[in-house]
């Protein structure tokens, strides 16, 4: 009996070899897999991002015969003078060489204490700036009614706020859904501090230790883990200097500062 295999290499990289093109900053080529046309800001890994006119980014493998220049095949390579590195920021996002911070929206996003503040400096810092927002932080989740009232939010001043411990039937649940609306989001995640957010992993423990209802959070993991329970600051200090991207954050803290970074700055929801 015959044998078969499939051949799924499309036919464009079935031909001879192409010429090979530096994937030198700002060169222009299109991906015929998907049509996406952009101009080249990075390359690394094996890879090459591209940004769109519109400001959209595609990152695609630098495969060979995996590009059209002008109409014409090429396989990019990387540029004599070394990679072209898509330096990115701590949130992953791509770095845009040069930018400068913009002026401050209307909009603002609000987290619940210093400590969250802190971290979402380090991580989106560099993102917020490029887009123009704010962070401030609430003093606590029972000022939000107030806090939203005086804030007026609109069409051109949109407001996002991060909550911890956000589940079901919690006091937190019942003060978001009072204040979100059309141009007021409220999100959060499902732990009871920030601190928790940070991967155990990158933390170096194994897990973070469950505290018995009614004990003071923070206090109990420093006692359960050794750590000094009379210098909670500093010890935060410490967790945060572990923390140098975003793969050092749980998932469900980092979807809900996406959205609400694209609430505020329009590029998503309503």
């Amino acid at each position: 009996m015959r044998q078969y295999s499939a051949d799924l290499t499309p036919a464009w990289k079935k031909s001879q070899p192409v010429p090979e093109v530096p994937a030198d900053p700002g060169l222009v080529v299109e991906e015929p897999g998907t049509g996406f046309c952009g101009a080249v800001i990075g390359c690394e890994a094996g890879t090459v991002t591209l940004e769109d006119r519109f400001g959209k980014h595609r990152v695609f493998p630098m495969e060979p015969r995996g590009f059209l220049l002008e109409g014409r095949l090429v396989t990019l390579v990387r540029p004599a003078s070394g990679p072209v590195r898509p330096s990115r920021t701590a949130s992953g996002s791509v770095a845009v060489p040069g930018a400068r911070a913009r002026v401050a929206r209307a909009g603002r996003i609000y987290v619940e204490g210093r400590h969250d503040a802190e971290l979402v400096e380090k991580v989106w810092g560099d993102d917020l700036r490029v887009e123009g927002v704010v962070v401030e932080y609430l003093g606590g989740v029972d000022d939000l009614p107030s806090i939203v009232a005086d804030f007026a939010p609109g069409p051109d001043a949109r407001l996002g706020v991060l909550v911890d411990h956000l589940v079901p039937g919690s006091k937190e649940s019942r003060i978001a859904e009072a204040v979100t609306g059309e141009h007021a989001l409220v999100v959060g995640h499902p732990y009871i501090d920030i601190w928790e957010a940070v991967k155990a992993s990158s933390v170096g423990i194994d897990a973070w230790p469950r505290v018995p209802r009614g004990q003071d959070w923070k206090t109990g993991v420093c006692r359960a883990l050794g750590w000094p329970a009379d210098n909670t600051g500093a010890v935060w200090q410490a967790i945060l200097a572990r923390v140098g991207s975003y793969r050092d954050l749980e998932p469900e803290l980092l979807g809900r500062v996406e959205e609400l970074i694209d609430f505020v700055t329009g590029s998503g929801g309503a």
